[in-house]
C-alpha cells in the first residue's frame, strides 16, 4: 500500500527564539514540504502561551497558501466553539475561492488554551460546547447553501459564492468525537499526538458507525502522531529529549519560555513519576532512524486502516526538525 504523508506544524518556538523566527520557519516547513512530496500541511490554532506561535490559523493558511503552488493546506483546526459558523464559512470560501481545491477546515472543539483565553475570545461568556453539533450544521449549511427551512438564517448566504468548497475534517482525541465525525458523514482525523490510548478503537467506531452525507459517501480517516526521525536511533532520542520535557512541563504547570533544549532535558533531574510520565507519552511518539519510523508509519497505517498520515514534529533546532521530514520523505515516499 502506498503510504500519504502531511504535516501538522503548531509553529513551535524554542528557547531563545522569537515567535516571527517561528512563523517563518513554518513557512519554510511548508515550501520544503511541498518539494518533498507531502499531501497536506495543516496549521494549529493556539492561546495565550509562550511556546506555539500558531494563534490565527486562516490568517496563516492565507499565507501559507500564496507561498506554495500545490499542496493543500489547512487548519488543525478551527476551535469552532469559540466562533460564528457563518464567519468561519466566509473565512474558508475566501480561502478557497483564493486556492481553489487546495484548502482543507479542519475543525475541532478544543479550547486551544486556558479558561482565560477562552473567556476573551468569547466577550467574557463561557463557550458553550454543547452547541458544536448544531455549529457544525449550521457550517455545513454555509457551505453549500443548503441551511434548513427551520433554521432563523434560512437564505442568509456565506460570500463569496464559489464553485467549489474546503475540503471539511473533524478533529478529536476521544470517542465522543469519532462517534460526532460518523454521525455527520465527515472524515475524522483522531490527535494520537494528543491521546496515545483508544485510537484505532475509536476510529474503527467512527467507521462502523457512519453515515453517508452529500460530502462523503465512505469514511475516510487519518491519525496525527508526534514523530522525530534521525540518521541514527541515539540521534533521534536525543532530539526527542526536548519533547519528553515539555510535556512534563506543560502537564504540571511549569513555565516555560520554549521548547528546551537537549541538553537541558539531559541535565533535567526527573522524579519517578516524571520518568513514569515520559514512557506513557510515548505512546503519542514515534522516534527513531528512517528504517524504524517507516515500520512504526506503516504498523499505525494498519491500526488505523488508513493510507494517509500526519506528522507532528517538534525540535529545539529547526534544522532537526526539517532534517526528520527529510528523511521520512526519502524513506517512505
Amino acid at each position: 500500500m502506498t503510504l500519504k504523508l502531511s504535516v501538522l506544524d503548531q509553529s513551535p518556538i524554542a528557547e531563545g527564539m522569537s515567535p516571527e523566527t517561528a512563523l517563518e520557519n513554518t513557512v519554510k516547513l511548508a515550501k520544503y514540504a511541498e518539494e518533498l512530496g507531502f499531501s497536506r500541511f495543516w496549521v494549529s490554532e493556539h492561546h495565550d502561551t509562550t511556546t506555539l506561535a500558531g494563534s490565527s490559523p486562516e490568517v496563516l493558511i492565507a499565507h501559507l497558501a500564496a507561498k506554495t503552488e500545490r499542496i493543500r493546506i489547512g487548519s488543525g483546526g478551527i476551535m469552532l466553539p469559540h466562533y460564528s459558523s457563518y464567519k468561519v464559512a466566509e473565512n474558508f470560501r475566501v480561502l478557497e475561492g483564493l486556492n481553489p481545491g487546495r484548502i482543507d477546515l479542519g475543525i475541532g472543539r478544543a479550547p486551544g488554551g486556558m479558561p482565560r483565553a477562552s473567556l476573551a475570545l468569547n466577550n467574557g461568556s463561557y463557550r458553550n460546547v454543547n452547541q458544536y453539533p448544531e455549529q457544525i450544521d449550521d457550517l455545513l449549511g454555509y457551505l453549500m447553501d443548503e441551511l434548513p427551512d427551520n433554521n432563523p438564517y434560512e437564505g442568509l448566504q456565506a460570500t463569496p459564492k464559489i464553485s467549489t468548497i474546503p475540503e471539511v475534517w473533524m478533529l478529536g482525541s476521544s470517542p465522543s468525537s469519532a462517534v460526532l465525525a460518523a454521525q455527520k458523514g465527515l472524515p475524522y482525523t483522531f490527535a494520537q499526538f494528543i491521546n496515545g490510548e483508544g485510537g484505532p478503537q475509536y476510529t474503527k467506531d467512527y467507521r462502523s458507525h457512519f453515515i453517508p452525507s452529500k460530502l462523503l459517501s465512505r469514511p475516510r480517516n487519518m491519525t496525527a502522531v508526534f514523530v522525530i526521525c534521525a540518521e541514527t536511533d541515539e540521534e533521534a532520542e536525543r532530539i526527542a529529549t526536548s519533547i519528553d520535557l515539555s510535556l512534563i512541563m506543560v502537564e504540571q504547570g511549569m513555565r516555560s519560555n520554549g521548547t528546551p533544549s537537549p541538553e537541558k532535558a539531559a541535565a533535567y533531574q526527573y522524579s519517578r513519576f516524571e520518568k513514569a510520565r515520559v514512557l506513557e507519552n510515548r505512546k503519542r511518539m514515534i522516534v527513531g532512524n528512517p528504517q524504524v519510523v517507516k515500520k512504526r508509519l506503516m504498523e499505525l497505517s494498519e491500526q488505523y486502516e488508513t493510507d494517509e498520515i500526519m506528522l507532528v514534529t517538534i525540535t529545539h533546532d529547526f534544522k532537526d526538525k526539517v532534517k526528520s521530514f527529510e528523511l521520512i520523505a526519502e524513506e517512505v515516499l
